[in-house]
């Protein structure tokens, strides 16, 4: 064996165990955390190789004290030296992650240890075994080695696991390209899932289709160590909010000319719409983030949906019919419900049905390009990438666009359409960033989008139905939601963060080093991993118009 770098040290007060131990270095020897180690195990006939993976490194002296420290170099005195040269030793504590013969016995005292080769950290974590690899970035070793890895499809987009979230602070946590990297890596090694993402911040993922003009040689080479093609997405389709007083093909969208034209003029772009004939059912999804804790919205929009007034109207038929229930006396209280509850609903829908999105009746003009994004969804394929602009909507009609997102794909998968189910996608993913606005742990329980979140993470994967998400901080999410990913990411974030219930069972040494990753880097805890590994991942290959994200400031990889 080559790489030598220290022995096992198995002491009275700190002895070895078949899950840690302790080993002290060579004076010229350099690790770090996340590296991963190996030293033989060998017990009775049984020749064996326990790997491990370096958690925390400490220095230790025979001084008795600082203040023996600060005598010993002339009462402080900084520039002197020591007059009493202390005997120091640098050690490490390491979990072990696996045995090349399951052997788990503690390792012997003065076992030399040594830094895993490549082949050997594929073997440590299982990744020669795994039957459908997706690819997911990269161990970087202190012994400068790159080992690709990959995570294992059934466990994260289903059926034996699904669904992933990435956290981190805005900007340094590259959030966002790292989701498109995985996504990326999906639609490269499968032919059966469809993807759906939401644009909730400029122009950032609406060039999914254009290849980056700015990668270097390194960049492109990275993509090919990881097993795939350095390029932009497939099959991608992209959904604009309709905007009729505009001159980029009534899209309402932050998006530059050029580009729209050319999604355009390919017909790769639409504007979705909604109508009160076929959306009148969908009202609800505006009160998403609305506490409503004695259901009276909801009473409101079953009597909405049932009575025969609210029937066949236009928008503004609809904003009347509710003035008419907004007056007091008899008409006031249909349904029992107080003419109090039903001016509360009037405010709401006064305030959010005022967007150019909400049409009487879908154009055929062919310039205006308009849809309903529910049957837009519904005809989905495998391989498909489709791309809802939310960006520039206001908050409640975020809700109302995301809502219609949920519901068409489970409407889809549920079999609520023509489509015979073998032309369905297997999978459809669903990615959308700043998911504590939809499923954080302070939202209204009544909210019907936080309702579809939980159906989909709780038992989306048995239907095919998977869930990406990101946002700041996983403190903020539904502990159901985020209970329910099988795969977890974190990017940057802060100490009062890390302080959360949620990292309690990370290794300290490991969410302390959250604090102190740079952009680019990521922990990664995946299901088949004993332990979170930190990665590294190529860089975009879809064009990120980086002089142009540098105006929306530090938001571009939130």
């Amino acid at each position: 064996m080559s790489n030598k770098i220290g022995r096992i040290s198995a002491t009275e007060k700190n002895p070895t165990s078949n899950d840690e131990f302790i080993f002290w270095l060579g004076d010229e020897a350099e690790i770090k955390p996340f590296d991963i180690i190996k030293a033989e195990n060998n017990i009775g006939k049984k020749k064996s190789i326990s790997y491990a993976i370096v958690k925390e490194i400490y220095h230790q002296t025979d001084s008795a004290g600082h203040l023996s420290n600060y005598i010993s170099s002339d009462f402080g005195d900084i520039d002197c030296e020591p007059m009493t040269k202390h005997i120091g030793v640098t050690y490490a504590t390491a979990s072990v992650i696996s045995n090349t013969k399951d052997v788990y016995m503690p390792l012997k005292d003065n076992v030399p240890v040594y830094f895993a080769e490549k082949d050997e950290v594929k073997e440590a974590l299982g990744l020669n075994e795994i039957k459908n690899p997706i690819p997911a970035g990269f161990i970087e070793g202190t012994n400068n080695i790159s080992v690709p890895i990959a995570l294992n499809k059934e466990f994260l987009i289903g059926p034996e696991g699904a669904h992933l979230n990435i956290s981190g602070i805005s900007g340094l946590a590259t959030k966002t390209s790292y989701a498109m990297f995985l996504l990326q890596a999906i639609q490269q090694k499968t032919n059966d899932t469809a993807i759906i993402i939401l644009n909730v911040k400029g122009a950032d993922l609406l060039r999914l289709d254009q290849e980056n003009p700015e990668l270097t040689e390194q960049q492109v080479d990275a993509w090919k160590k990881s097993g795939l093609k350095c390029k932009p997405f497939d099959n991608v389709k992209y959904y604009y909010p309709y905007k009729s007083n505009c001159e980029m093909y009534c899209s309402n969208t932050s998006l530059e000319k050029e580009s729209l034209e050319k999604q355009n003029s390919e017909k790769k772009s639409k504007n979705y719409i909604y109508t009160y004939k076929k959306h009148k059912v969908d009202l609800d999804l505006l009160f998403s983030n609305v506490d409503d804790p004695t259901y009276t919205m909801e009473s409101i929009m079953n009597y909405i949906v049932e009575s025969s007034d609210f029937y066949n109207l236009t928008w503004e038929e609809f904003k009347t019919k509710l003035g008419e229930y907004c007056k007091s006396g008899e008409r006031g209280h249909k349904g029992d419900i107080t003419v109090q509850s039903w001016r509360k609903f009037k405010r709401l829908i006064n305030k959010s049905i005022n967007s150019e999105i909400f049409q009487e009746a879908k154009s055929s003009n062919p310039s205006r390009n308009q849809c309903y994004l529910s049957d837009e969804i519904k005809q989905i394929n495998g391989n498909d990438v489709l791309v809802v602009d939310i960006a520039k909507l206001e908050e409640q009609l975020q809700y109302l666009v995301f809502g219609d997102v949920l519901k068409s794909v489970y409407e889809l998968k549920l079999g609520e359409t023509d489509r015979e189910e073998g032309n369905i996608p297997r999978q459809i993913i669903i990615f959308v960033d700043e998911l504590n606005k939809y499923a954080g742990s302070s939202a209204p329980k009544s909210s019907p989008i936080l309702k579809y979140l939980l159906e989909i993470t709780e038992r989306g994967r048995s239907e095919g139905i998977i869930l990406f998400s990101a946002e700041q901080f996983k403190s903020d999410i539904h502990d159901r939601i985020k209970g329910n990913c099988s795969t977890h990411v974190y990017g940057r974030t802060n100490a009062i963060e890390v302080s959360k219930p949620d990292y309690r069972y990370i290794p300290k040494v490991y969410s302390n080093m959250m604090t102190r990753l740079v952009k680019g880097e990521l922990i990664l805890q995946h299901s088949i991993f004993g332990t979170p590994l930190k990665i590294s991942f190529p860089y975009p290959s879809y064009n990120q118009k980086s002089d142009l994200l540098i105006e929306v400031g530090d938001e571009e990889d939130e």
